[in-house]
């Protein structure tokens, strides 16, 4: 299989902003991904074209509304922050496979596991960090306002990925220096909680 090398390191760079977004909203970065099929602008790999079928296209559309106005809720938020970061995982590794383009199952799902994976990971551990602050800070009030930014940023991240891919990998750069950021704030903080309480 002949391999054209500036289609996959734009199909993989795509598929890294996706999985990124999908840390901050697990369907609503496939839902995009197939709003963008059916517009033309994006190919999928083989084995995932069913992504870009109006079947699918409704079925994420539907379960990423439900999912946004989940996250509005104060405290279920938090409940769905324990399955959201294995589901985001799990979900980075697939829209980085599907949006990956043609070349070795090997190499496909190497960078789809480790660079999907990874990105999606870091995203959302970043978001139920800030999640927590702003439950400890403010009784949940404030989580409204972090879900309305969070959703805000799954759509920017994934209409960017698409359109401009180059744009977006930089945008993917920023947003995972600002998640490890947060992860490594909040886990001193908890620290330094834990050496005071002793």
């Amino acid at each position: 299989m002949e391999i054209d090398l500036w289609q996959a390191i734009l199909g993989v760079i795509i598929g890294l902003g996706l999985s990124a977004a999908c840390g901050f909203r697990i369907l609503l970065p496939p839902f995009l991904m197939g709003l963008a099929v059916k517009a033309g602008m994006l190919h999928l790999s083989d084995g995932f074209l069913w992504m870009g079928s109006w079947l699918a296209i409704i079925a994420f559309g539907v379960a990423s509304l439900f999912e946004i106005l989940a996250y509005f809720i104060p405290w279920v938020d938090n409940m769905l922050d324990t399955i959201s970061t294995p589901t985001a995982i799990i979900a980075g590794v697939l829209v980085t496979a599907a949006a990956a383009g043609e070349m070795t199952p090997l190499l496909k799902w190497s960078l789809a596991v480790i660079g999907g994976g990874s990105a999606a990971g870091l995203v959302q551990g970043s978001t139920v960090a800030v999640r927590a602050i702003s439950t400890g800070t403010t009784g949940g009030l404030a989580n409204p306002l972090v879900s309305l930014v969070e959703v805000g940023l799954a759509g920017v991240m994934s209409v960017v990925a698409i359109v401009a891919p180059v744009l977006g990998a930089i945008l993917l750069v920023v947003v995972i220096g600002f998640a490890i950021n947060r992860i490594l704030a909040w886990r001193r903080k908890k620290r330094a909680k834990v050496v005071v309480v002793s």
